[in-house]
């Protein structure tokens, strides 16, 4: 049987921590597949426009969920939308 040194002495099993994410200021939107009730991928965008154009390409192969801005930890508007391809 093998046995393996660790690299790094400081290095300390154990659970992480339980704390929420830190939400970066921009906006957000999440992906995932159609008719899917499980949680997607969330993604962050600098920008309204950019959010856009990334909500244009997955809209026609994935259901998107737009949560909008977030500015210092919290959303500005509470309700997520649902977008419709159009």
């Amino acid at each position: 049987m093998q046995t393996y040194r660790k690299q790094n002495k400081n290095y300390t099993m154990g659970r992480p921590p339980s704390r929420p994410l830190k939400l970066k200021d921009g906006f957000y939107i999440e992906i995932r597949n159609k008719g899917s009730k499980s949680s997607g991928i969330k993604l962050h965008s600098d920008t309204k426009q950019q959010m856009m154009r990334t909500v244009k390409m997955y809209e026609r192969a994935k259901d998107v969920i737009i949560y909008g801005e977030s500015k210092n930890g919290k959303w500005v508007k509470k309700d997520p939308i649902l977008h419709e391809a159009s």
